[in-house]
């Protein structure tokens, strides 16, 4: 695995850290040469507490929880909002997601285990994968779970098993791929026709899974769900999928008589990880979802639909940064500018996985323009391992504090160890107060699991 070509002619922006736009968390703001986020120093932050150093602004995240569901609330008041906690979960982030009367999506044994260490309720939980294992299944119904998203047949006939041993019947969401192309990147799309995820609608196969669905004891099919991809900022694909399955809900009350009380669209919305990114706002989300559900419905004439919505990315990407400290300076003529930090893709894999693209400052030198082009790279062994691919940096120099904005999401959840380097601890900042939330990872933990 090696970088890309070096961008031709890349240029430096000359943007101080506030003209970075919608990458920057809601309190982001320069003090002093310094960057503040949540009323607290990032660079005083970093000497205290170690970098690699992931944080988040709190309020940033309340705030944009409390946006989703008075916007889906407004709009269609039979509504619920799900945050899907693969983007970022631990206690403290699933205690707010409670605080803030979010229901929580879980994909895994884990994400439930941590859900439920937190206290989150269990009535508010979506059980989510395409291979949940007959374990896990048995966690969730025995949790008292909500619902659980059914990926095939097979995991039908697993969840119907298991419900009837324990004497209970349980709501489940059929998923279906809608055979929309969402415009994102290839590895991030997961509602077409080639897809590991849900029951196919080619040659009408969802369809004719209907019969086994219904007839499932201990089972009550309570919605359909779809999701189409993720970082989507094309949000038409949503008005096609929504089509797709309200129509597909129309014809189950049609042929069977059955009434479909749920439709749950997803999550996917794209966020700015670059200033010149303009995805769409959570409100045009909304809008577009309910108008396209509600006339789906008015035309096929289905009344009381409830909509979920799964949100992830675009509740905790922008207010969650990563602080690194700058450790080698290597200049390569007419190639690249490496900065190399103590990080890299052990606690960020998207730029590696995906050519992700990043902001970053220096959060010490937070009001000077950024004059110079460089790659952030880590300290893996790997060729491919960089944070940032030639983007615009202030003048770096040894020991400087750099913040990459946008990791909130899809870092710490797809950290590893790698090269034996331990994962960050994750700070909450809000009102001037930092609180680690989970601690810094030891050489002890690297070994706990090991039997001598």
């Amino acid at each position: 695995m090696s970088l890309p070509t070096p961008k031709a002619n890349a240029m430096a922006d000359n943007r101080t850290t506030m003209e970075l736009g919608a990458v920057l968390p809601a309190t982001a703001t320069v003090q002093d040469t310094h960057l503040f986020i949540g009323g607290v120093d990032m660079v005083e932050l970093a000497h205290q507490q170690g970098t690699a150093l992931y944080v988040y602004d709190e309020e940033d995240l309340r705030e944009r929880m409390r946006a989703y569901r008075s916007s889906f609330n407004r709009l269609h008041p039979n509504s619920e909002v799900i945050y899907a906690s693969k983007a970022f979960l631990n206690k403290a982030m699933a205690r707010i997601a409670a605080e803030e009367g979010m229901s929580l999506d879980v994909s895994g044994g884990g994400e439930l285990a941590i859900a439920r260490a937190a206290g989150f309720p269990a009535d508010r939980v979506y059980v989510h994968g395409n291979n949940k294992t007959l374990e896990e299944l048995e966690e969730a119904i025995t949790a008292g779970v909500k619902c659980i998203v059914i990926d095939s047949r097979i995991e039908l006939a697993r969840v119907s098993q298991i419900a009837e041993r324990h004497g209970i019947t349980q709501d489940v969401f059929m998923r279906i791929t809608p055979g929309v192309e969402a415009d994102t990147h290839e590895y991030i799309r997961t509602g077409m026709e080639d897809s590991k995820f849900g029951f196919t609608m080619r040659d009408d196969f969802a369809f004719k899974c209907i019969d086994d669905v219904l007839a499932a004891s201990h089972v009550r099919l309570a919605g359909i769900h779809m999701h189409i991809g993720s970082q989507i900022f094309a949000l038409h694909s949503y008005r096609e999928a929504v089509a797709v399955a309200v129509d597909f809900i129309a014809r189950i009350k049609k042929t069977y008589g059955y009434t479909i009380d749920v439709l749950d669209v997803g999550g996917g919305v794209g966020i700015a990880y670059q200033a010149s990114d303009q995805p769409a706002s959570i409100e045009e989300f909304a809008t577009l979802v309910c108008e396209s559900v509600d006339e789906e419905c008015a035309k096929a004439g289905i009344e009381n639909l409830r909509i979920l919505c799964e949100p992830g990315r675009s509740i905790a990407a922008i207010p969650g940064v990563t602080l690194y400290t700058v450790g080698i300076l290597k200049t390569l003529p007419g190639i690249r500018k490496y900065v190399a930090v103590d990080g890299g893709m052990s606690d960020n894999i998207r730029t590696a996985l995906y050519h992700a693209d990043f902001e970053a400052v220096l959060a010490n030198k937070a009001d000077e323009p950024r004059t110079e082009v460089v790659t952030l790279c880590g300290k893996h062994c790997e060729s491919g391992d960089a944070v940032v691919l030639d983007g615009s940096l202030q003048h770096p120099e040894l020991g400087d504090i750099v913040c990459v904005f946008g990791t909130g999401a899809y870092c710490q959840s797809m950290s590893s160890n790698y090269n034996g380097q331990v994962r960050p601890a994750v700070v909450f900042v809000r009102d001037g107060v930092a609180r680690v939330v989970t601690r810094r990872q030891t050489y002890a933990d690297l070994v706990a699991c090991d039997i001598d």
